[in-house]
């Protein structure tokens, strides 16, 4: 079991990322696929990969499935990377996520919004610090995204009143509010970049204390992933800006042609390399075949992975 204060160290270094889930052509999980597409990732140095997140396609997996996708993730990784698990929804459904996830031996917990309804800081706070407290050994990383944002204050508070609250990950992209929490809660928290296709953003947030970020493309082009954050950590800014030049601003100009690309491209990505993980489900839409093509372009000029 990993202690909330140890798997705040193993997140506050290092690439993150968060592995497809894997759909037949039906729409169904495929277990044995992705377990294979786990094996495959976890060599290539993840620091710890995010079971069921954003790109997983959390929000589209029954309860059934979730706990076949966390059971699928931790048994394959056991003893080699961590497990984050993703939670989120209304509360008590976020609660019921994460206990699972700990009892299926996850090492944490990443925290997404509570989805449609709008809500106080008082109330986000109360929602993050119940799913806290109903998790008995294991870390939490709260999700800054969407209609689920906090500020320092709340943030303050919640590290008071919940010691296994240990990480926090923006996906907004506020750079006052993300400046003023790096400043006020220090070495709180670990802090992670969760903007999509973070790589964009990596050089500017590791300015701002916040070198750690989650890869969406290491699902498919993980030597080029880590090449590119070795190159972020380094300050090797002609590696950084050859491949942003290259591959990361023409892949931008895909993915921002439709809302929820950003699941859909990596996706797509997989598929291309000859590691499907089968369509998105609904709500989400694939790619064209024309848009598949631009992509295949941009991966092939990347050579072999």
């Amino acid at each position: 079991m990993t202690t909330p204060q140890e798997l705040k160290q193993i997140v506050s270094e290092g690439l993150l990322s968060f592995p497809l889930t894997d759909f037949d052509e039906q729409g169904d999980f495929r277990a044995d696929t992705y377990a294979e597409r786990l094996e495959w990732l976890a060599p290539y140095g993840a620091t710890a990969l995010f079971a069921a997140g954003g790109t997983g396609e959390f929000f589209s997996l029954t309860q059934s499935e979730y706990s076949n996708v966390i059971r699928t993730a931790t048994e394959t990784c056991k003893g080699r990377v961590p497990i984050l698990a993703g939670a989120g929804g209304a509360t008590r459904v976020a609660i019921a996520y994460a206990q699972e996830a700990e009892r299926l031996g996850a090492n944490g917990i990443l925290l997404m919004p509570h989805y449609l309804t709008e809500a106080s800081q008082d109330g986000i706070a109360a929602h993050v610090e119940q799913v806290c407290k109903a998790v008995k050994n294991i870390g939490v990383i709260v999700y800054n995204r969407a209609n689920s944002k906090l500020n320092a204050d709340m943030l303050e508070r919640l590290a008071d009143t919940c010691p296994n609250l240990i990480g926090f990950k923006d996906g907004v992209g506020e750079i006052e509010n993300m400046v003023t929490i790096r400043r006020r809660l220090g070495d709180r928290f670990s802090y992670l970049g969760g903007l999509p296709t973070a790589e964009v953003y990596a050089e500017a947030y590791k300015a701002l204390g916040v070198p750690v970020y989650s890869s969406a493309v290491f699902n498919f082009i993980p030597k080029t992933a880590m090449e590119f954050y070795k190159a972020v950590v380094s300050q090797d800014h002609a590696t950084t800006g050859r491949l942003l030049d290259e591959f990361f601003m023409p892949y931008l100009a895909i993915r921002n042609r439709k809302a929820g690309y950003a699941v859909s491209i990596v996706k797509a990505g997989a598929k291309l390399i000859g590691r499907s993980a089968g369509p998105v489900r609904a709500p989400l839409t694939d790619l064209t075949e024309d848009e598949m093509a631009q992509l295949d372009v941009l991966i092939k000029k990347l050579g072999a992975q």
